[in-house]
């Protein structure tokens, strides 16, 4: 859990990174070279997560996914990040947006296929409980009410 940060303005770039790679084996290293800084927790935003994250040259954001009661939004502020989604590839560029409507089934990612570093802005409604679906891994995540989190094949069977 983030600590408190006093006062309502901070330096996001002061922030501590986070490095995480929620996924199961063999799926836990795709997001080497992906940071995360949490803006919001330390603010005691509840309601939504707001998070810079910033990728590496070759790094991806995440499996490519879509989720089914929260809403996600990307800004991007830094470098040249190719967004794919299910009607393709598009490259995105400083000052561009996307937006990912929560139960749209449109599974997207964005990858840094360029050689500087691409950061941009996350920001997504938390719900008590969720699925992520993941459609090229065969696989869902499925966060209860309670914070447990567990991901099954698309089958339903345990991954």
């Amino acid at each position: 859990m983030s600590k408190t940060v006093d006062g309502p303005a901070f330096n996001l770039l002061a922030l501590a990174a986070e490095v995480r790679n929620p996924y199961p084996v063999p799926h836990d290293r795709v997001m080497d070279g992906k940071v995360r800084r949490v803006l919001g927790d330390p603010h005691g935003l509840t309601q939504f997560g707001v998070n810079l994250q910033e990728l590496a040259p070759r790094a991806v954001s995440a499996l490519r996914h879509f989720h089914t009661t929260e809403d996600e939004f990307i800004y991007i502020t830094e470098g040249t990040p190719t967004l794919t989604t299910d009607s393709g590839k598009q490259t995105l560029s400083p000052g561009m947006c996307a937006c990912f409507p929560a139960g749209s089934g449109d599974a997207h990612r964005l990858e840094n296929r360029s050689d500087i570093l691409v950061r941009f802005i996350e920001v997504g409604t938390r719900k008590c409980s969720e699925e992520v679906h993941y459609p090229d891994a065969n696989m869902i995540l499925h966060r209860t009410a309670v914070g447990t989190r567990n991901f099954t094949k698309l089958d339903g069977f345990p991954y």
